[in-house]
């Protein structure tokens, strides 16, 4: 039996990491409508607010992901 080389490894933490990534990105929840895309929204209450609970950690999840995925993309790149 053979032992996979981290170079073998990598392609498939990063498909791991990337199907998470998109995943993040879309459970986020966004409240800007494409009226608030094009400056549509009037209030800055409407654009900014603060992250709680589950919010915070998805975004701050999704934030490692994207560290994580980047990191492993250049590993392999130096291998």
């Amino acid at each position: 039996m053979q032992c996979m080389s981290i170079t073998g490894i990598i392609p498939y933490v990063q498909i791991v990491l990337s199907t998470l990534l998109v995943l993040g990105v879309l459970v986020q929840h966004s409240e800007a409508g494409a009226g608030g895309a094009f400056g549509g929204g009037d209030s800055f209450s409407s654009v900014y607010h603060n992250k709680r609970g589950a919010e915070k950690f998805i975004f701050i999840a999704t934030i490692v992901i994207a560290v994580l995925f980047a990191a492993t993309s250049f590993v392999l790149l130096l291998l």
